[in-house]
Order: C-alpha cells, then structure tokens, then sequence
C-alpha cells in the first residue's frame, strides 16, 4: 500500500483525484494492455507514481492516459471477438453468452472513467445514468429506451438503469449513433466528467466508431429477472490473454453430431418462440370475437333503439295531427277558447321541438349503426386475415415439427451407428486379446522347438564325434576287402558254382555269394535298417560291436 500514498504530507486537490482514480482502477494502472494481432498483451508497470510531479507530465507515464489506452484497447478487443464469435455461432445472441457480457462490462468501465463524483445525502454516487439520459434531449428516438427503462420493474439504482439503457440500444441497434450524438457534446458532458476522462478524449470517439461493426449482430436479451442492480462488472482478462498451448485447430471427432444437435436446439426454441406466437395470436382472435359478440349485442341493442324511436315519432306525428284536428274544431268554435288554443300551440311547440330532438337522435343513432356497421366489417376482416395468417403458421409449425422429427431420427440412427461401431471396437479388442494370448502361447511353443532342436543338433554332434572316426577305420578296410576280391563271381566258403539268380551281394564287403551265405542281417554304420551281409563280415561287425562300447 505504499505505493498507492502521497507522497507529500499536505495533498491537493489534485493529488486526492489522482490517487482516487488509481486506487479505483488499479488493475488497469499497473499494467499496461497491448494488442499482438489476436491476442491481448498486460505487461507490467513496476515505476508508476501516483501522486503528481511538480513538472509537466509526460504522455506515456499519465496513469489517466494509460488508463484511457488500456480500456480502448479492451474495447477494441472485446468488440472484435464478439464480433467473430457471433458470425461463426451464426444465431441470436442472448444474455447468457459470455462475449456478450464481457462487452457490457468493459462498456460500463469506460462510461464510468473520469466520472465527477455527486454528493447525496445518502453519500457520494458515481453513475454513468445521467449522461445517457442526455441521449433523450439530444436524439427524440432515444426517448422509447429511456422511457423502457424507467418501466422496467426491479430496477432500483441508476447503475442498473444505465446497464439496461446499454442492452436496449444494442438490441435497437443504435448504439454507435448514440455514442457519437453525446461525446459530440462535450460542453454537456463536461457537467458529469473530468477533463481527462475517456468520453472527453480521443479514445472515447474510436469506440463509437468501433461500435459501428455491432449492428451485424442480432441480440435477444430478456431482462426480466435480471438482476442488474447487484450485478459485479469484472473484466475477465483469460478471455483474451495467450495461451502458448492454444492450437488453432479443433479435433473433428463428433462434428456431424454437434451440427445437428445445434440445429435441433435452435428448431426446437424457434418452434418454442412459434408456439408463443400462435398462442398469443390466439388470444388475439379470441378477444376479437369477444368484441364482436359485445358490439353485435351493442348493434341489436341500437336497432332496438331506433325501431323505440320510429314508434315514438309515429306517435307524435298522429299526436300532431290529432292536435291540428282538434285546433281546427277550436277554431271553428267560439272565440272564447282563445286562451285554450293558446295552450295547445304551446303544447304544438313544444311536441315540435320534441320531434325534432327525436329526429336529431334518430340521426344519431342512424350514423352510429353505419359506423358500427363499418366497424364490424373490418373487425371481420382483420379477424379473417388473423385466421389465415393463424392458418400459416400452424403450417410452419407443423413443417418445423417435421424437420424436428427427421432431425431426432438422425439423431438416433448417428447414436445406433456409434452404438454398433462402439459394440465392433469391443469384439475386435476381444479378439485382439485372444489373438495375442495364442501368439504367446505360439513363441513358448517355438522357444521349446528351438531348444529341442539345439539338443538334437547337440547329440547329433557328439555322435558323429564318437562314432565318426570308426566309421573311417570300418570304411577302409571295406576298401581293402573289396581289393582283394576278384571279379569272377563264386562263392568265398562254398567253391561251386551258381547261377546269376541266385547270386546275392553282401552290403558290408560287396560280395557276391549264395543265398545260404548271405543270410544273416545287422545294422550297419551307412544303413538304419538291418542289411544283409556274408557271413564273414557277420562275425567281423559282431565282434566290433563286441569291442566298441555303448
């Protein structure tokens, strides 16, 4: 709070004003609002003074002129992106949408910049009320809104007067007109601002033109049960503040969906602001006909009247003539009924004027059945369009109700698709489950194989390492063997002769011999299966197994 203090001990005039103005818009004072192309920038201010320097005040360290700068550049801001977020939503704007709000807030801060504070016996007041009412003297349309606002129920302060004057013109459109029609008149506005205020400079006119671009927008805003009086007007500075991992494009996951759920919310509320017309044009038609039936009662209740007087003014016509009958019978008498004849022209007189009175009424009446009658035929035909425009209505409602129909049908053919999409996902996570448990099973199965292999090899190896070199021994002397046998078939035990038929070969020696010396078989080292040898070779291989060991 030091730096917020004075620093002399006497403080001027000017000196309480200044700190006044920085303590009641700190948050403005201490930073400094810039703009980076879409993007709202607050750096810090660490060396502001508060309290005024004996010489002359630069521009750009004027806590007033910074002030003024920032809430320019938070108009600016906020009008823009009100702006964009209305023609990208593409509807009727309403008091719940947040841009909207955060409009009327930084709205309220510059009409309340550099306000003069007023004196009550309530205590000191600072409302930007009174210079909107200005607006009225200045501009006779503005009379409708202020005339609105003051029949607003609920409003009981001029801050929240001056807020529902600022929804109005913006819903009228007018808001940039009436703006500029009172920061032109700066020798009226002077009455409720300081010079340096922000509607008493520059800053003030850029945001009237920069309120020009808000009547692309349509707004609906229902200030019933609103409560404006109590309402906190903060500016929300995370609106417009950079976020350095705010991507620029959205994800287009469920955009068919969203799209059509927005066009189901606004059939449904124009069919909801269709139904209200209806029934309002309902009671309409219904008061009409209560009006026709009054003035058709109202109608034979004059005719009646009339047809009461034509029987009066027959009567007074027989009446008249009676009487001239009964002057001429007087006439024809004595002139001693002078004085009776002179009551009976009094009474002539009077019965004339009497018919005349009944003539005059009869009139009367007469023009008001032909203008009950008019009446009646434009009652009936305004009554006959009413039915027709009802008629079209109920069309429209009908056709938005077949939009709203095959809309929900849509709706739940997207939800059965997602469904059945959603239920496919889960089968195929199942099988991928069951998939990757049978590849497990698999590589234990082909980690065994290999390890099944690998010993065969292994034995394989050593028995070739055992067996290998008796192989050889046995291989060469088969050779020598095979030297010393000749060419001439016969039999190496039996010297006799035989014939090719029944010559056999022994496997070990390649022998020829008979059939009674080639009897005996044994496994030999080339073969797995048993072979037939000579009985030489027999004895041979049966006593080196004999000696080999096992």
């Amino acid at each position: 709070m030091s730096d917020l203090t004075p620093q002399s001990e006497t403080p001027t005039p000017t000196t309480d004003k200044i700190t006044q103005a920085a303590r009641e818009t700190i948050y403005l004072c201490n930073f400094r609002v810039s703009v980076d192309g879409e993007w709202l920038c607050l750096r810090e201010l660490n060396d502001i003074s508060l309290t005024p320097d004996p010489e002359p005040v630069h521009e750009g360290n004027d806590p007033i002129a910074i002030e003024r700068l920032n809430l320019m550049n938070m108009a600016k801001l906020s009008i823009k992106g009100l702006i964009e977020s209305a023609l990208n939503l593409g509807r009727t704007l309403d008091s719940d949408y947040a841009p909207l709000q955060q409009f009327f807030v930084v709205m309220e801060h510059c009409l309340k910049h550099g306000l003069k504070t007023k004196k009550t016996f309530l205590g000191q007041n600072k409302s930007f009320w009174g210079p909107l009412e200005l607006v009225e003297k200045l501009t006779p349309e503005a009379g409708e809104i202020t005339a609105s606002v003051k029949d607003l129920p609920g409003l009981k302060t001029p801050l929240g007067r001056g807020r529902a004057w600022l929804r109005l013109a913006l819903m009228q459109k007018k808001l940039s007109d009436y703006m500029k029609t009172i920061i032109n008149r700066k020798d009226l506005l002077s009455e409720f601002y300081e010079p340096n205020a922000l509607m008493m400079e520059e800053e003030g006119a850029v945001i009237a033109g920069l309120l020009v671009g808000l009547n692309v927008i349509d707004a609906n805003l229902c200030m019933k049960g609103e409560d404006l009086d109590s309402q906190v007007g903060v500016i929300d500075f995370s609106m417009y503040l950079k976020d350095g991992g705010h991507s620029s494009k959205s994800v287009e996951g469920d955009g068919q969906i969203t799209a059509i759920l927005d066009q189901k919310n606004y059939v449904e509320e124009l069919n909801r602001h269709l139904s209200a017309s209806v029934n309002n044009l309902q009671a309409k038609v219904d008061a009409l006909e209560k009006s026709n039936t009054k003035l058709t009662e109202e109608l034979a209740v004059a005719n009646n009247r009339i047809i009461t007087l034509q029987e009066d003014v027959e009567r007074v016509k027989e009446e008249s003539s009676y009487q001239l009958e009964s002057r001429k019978a007087l006439r024809s008498d004595s002139a001693a009924d002078g004085q009776a004849l002179g009551e009976t022209r009094k009474q002539l007189k009077e019965e004339t004027l009497l018919r005349l009175d009944v003539e005059k009424e009869l009139e009367v009446q007469i023009g008001m059945k032909q203008e009950m009658e008019l009446s009646m035929k434009m009652l009936e035909k305004d009554v006959c369009e009413k039915q027709d425009a009802l008629v079209e209505l109920r069309q429209q409602l009908e056709d938005l109700r077949a939009i709203n129909q095959h809309l929900d049908h849509l709706l739940q053919s997207a939800d059965a698709s997602s469904k059945q999409k959603s239920e496919v996902i889960v089968r195929m996570e199942e099988k991928i489950n069951q998939m990757s448990g049978t590849i497990k099973q698999l590589e234990t199965r082909c980690k065994q194989a290999e390890k099944e292999r690998d010993l065969a090899l292994e034995a394989n190896r050593l028995f070739k390492q055992d067996f290998g070199d008796k192989i050889e021994s046995l291989q060469v002397e088969v050779e020598q063997l095979r030297k010393q046998r000749t060419g001439v078939p016969s039999c190496g035990f039996l010297e006799w002769s035989f014939s090719s038929s029944l010559q056999k070969q022994c496997k070990n020696c390649s022998g020829v011999f008979c059939e009674s010396c080639v009897s005996k078989e044994l496994p030999l080292p080339s073969s797995i299966l048993p072979e037939t040898v000579c009985t030489a070779c027999y004895s041979l291989l049966l006593q080196q197994y004999a000696s080999s060991p096992t």
